[in-house]
Order: structure tokens, then sequence, then C-alpha cells
């Protein structure tokens, strides 16, 4: 068998002939078939690439999308943290306050708490506390029972302005005009409302409150309530007057524990503001037993104005 090939070649200088072997012909056709095998997987290769990589860019958008959104997200939340930082600042200045305000009013209450406790504990007693002193306020007389002016004569004894002799006194005289209102300085029952014949009063309320006190108004012009009738804290009972064995136009007001008199002026001036100076000042009273009587006593509905609209508390000593 032959192991040559002809191989001729036409050009313009004429044919030429070359004569190869049959292993250089196998070698030509093999590097062909390995260079087209070639070929084709690195097409492959590079389409396999395009598909990935056009797969990875989509992968990085959604990424960037993602984190896109992420960042909003992320500024919103700071926004809200920072909302919620000076939302809680506000707060706690605002508790500050109510802290401030509330130590201003166990002052008032004689309240003396710890500084580490805490601040619902601290309203908690300041609510039970005033829960008493409203019950206290509500039924045993306090507040002044006119627009204060001043007092003309003071509680004890004095020379009495008409007969002119040295007596016991046992009311305040309160300076007055004419027909000047005069309220209630705590609930009771009226158990008299009418011309006095069996004293100077003139015209005379006696109002019976609570736990064995009574207060008496004495001189009036005109009442306007009726014996064996229920008043509040508050209500319009009478004007001031010159009714009796008066000198001029004012209110002669008793307050009476027990039927024994006690000095008028401390019950005048007692409020919230000075809840426990009368504790002090009037010594005749069993306080404690009477806080301890009405420990358990709620005021559902108390008199809202305690007197303090209309009249004005006095100042100590006048």
């Amino acid at each position: 068998m032959d192991s040559h090939f002809t191989v001729t070649i036409h050009d313009d200088n004429g044919v030429k002939q070359y004569n190869l072997h049959h292993f250089v012909k196998q070698a030509i056709l093999y590097a062909g078939l390995f260079f087209g095998f070639v070929g084709l997987i690195s097409l492959a290769a590079i389409l396999y690439l395009n598909n990935e990589v056009d797969a990875i860019e989509v992968k990085r958008l959604s990424e960037q999308k993602s984190f896109t959104k992420l960042q909003g997200q992320n500024k919103t939340l700071s926004k809200n943290i920072k909302n919620a930082q000076n939302k809680f600042e506000n707060k706690k200045k605002e508790l500050d306050k109510i802290s401030d305000s509330l130590t201003e009013i166990e002052s008032l209450m004689g309240l003396s708490p710890q500084e580490d406790m805490p601040l619902k504990k601290r309203v908690d007693i300041a609510k039970l506390t005033s829960k008493d002193m409203i019950t206290l306020l509500q039924f045993i007389p306090s507040g002044s029972p006119i627009k204060y002016l001043g007092i003309t004569s003071k509680y004890g004894y004095r020379k009495h302005p008409i007969l002119l002799r040295k007596e016991f006194h046992r009311g305040t005289d309160m300076r007055a005009r004419m027909k000047t209102p005069i309220y209630a300085t705590a609930d009771a029952m009226v158990e008299f409302a009418g011309k006095h014949t069996k004293s100077g009063y003139g015209r005379l309320v006696i109002l019976k409150h609570n736990y064995g006190f009574k207060t008496l108004y004495g001189h009036l012009n005109k009442v306007v309530i009726k014996s064996g009738t229920f008043v509040r804290k508050g209500d319009l009972i009478a004007y001031t007057g010159n009714s009796g064995t008066s000198n001029g136009p004012h209110l002669h007001y008793e307050v009476r524990f027990m039927s024994r008199p006690v000095n008028p002026f401390w019950f005048i001036k007692w409020n919230a503001q000075n809840y426990n100076e009368i504790f002090e000042k009037e010594k005749k009273i069993p306080w404690q037993s009477l806080i301890m009587a009405t420990a358990n006593v709620r005021v559902t509905n108390p008199t809202r104005a305690q007197l303090s609209s209309q009249l004005a508390h006095p100042s100590k000593g006048k």
C-alpha cells in the first residue's frame, strides 16, 4: 500500500506538487479535530460564562436595590430613634417637673419620702394623704366664711364695745360690708336659722358639723337657709348685717368643739397650703383620734372651690 499522498498547488507560476506521507495527513486531521473540539469547548465555556455574568449582574442589581432599600429603612429607623429620644427627653423633663411638684405637695402635707422611693409609690402615698386632707377640709370648718378683709375683734378676753365691760369673746369679729355673702365652711345640718332672742347675736345661723364641731354666724342681715336642712361646704347661708348687740356691720364667727369655743382664726386660715399648721396651733382638739376616725371615710364629691375661689385666705397674724 502506498504510504504517500500528493498535494497539488496551482498558482500563477504554474503547478506544484508535494508528496506527503500518510502520517502527516493523519496528524493534520487529528490536529484539526483537536482544535475544532477545543473551539467548541471554548464556545460553550464562553456562553456559560456569559450566562453566569448575566446572573451575577442580575443578583448585583437585586442586592444593590435591597441595599438602597435598607439604607432608606436605616434612615427611617434613625429618624424614629431620634424622635423616640426626643420624646424620652421631654417625658423625662415632665417627670422631673412632676417630681418637683410632688415634692412641694409632699412638703405641704408634711411627708418626707426617701430619695430612692419610686415616683409611683410617692404618688400613691400623696393620694392617700390627700384623701385624708380632703375629708377633713370637707367635714371640719376650714377657710373663711366671707371675703376676708381682716378682723376687728379677736377671740379671747376683751372690753365689749357696747357694754363696755371685760368679757370673754367666744368668736372672731370679721370686717365686712353690709350684705356680704356668707358661705358654710363645712358640710353640716342647720341647727338654727333665724332671729335669736336669747342672746345679742341678732339674726343667727348655727351649723352642726360632723365629729362634734359647730359654727355660729351672728349679727346677720338676712338668712337664706332653714333649720333642719343640709348644707354643703361653700353653700350660701346668709348675708352680713348689724342685727343684735352690734356697733356696725360685721360677721361674728364662732367655731365650737364639743360645745366648747376654740379660736376661729386657725380654722379661718386652714387650707391645703398650710394643712399641718392647725395641728400645732390648736391644742384643744384630739387631732390624732380625729384623723384615725376619718381614715376610712372618703368624700366622693368634694367641694372643688374649697372657698378659695371667692374668699381670700388671711395672712398670719392679721
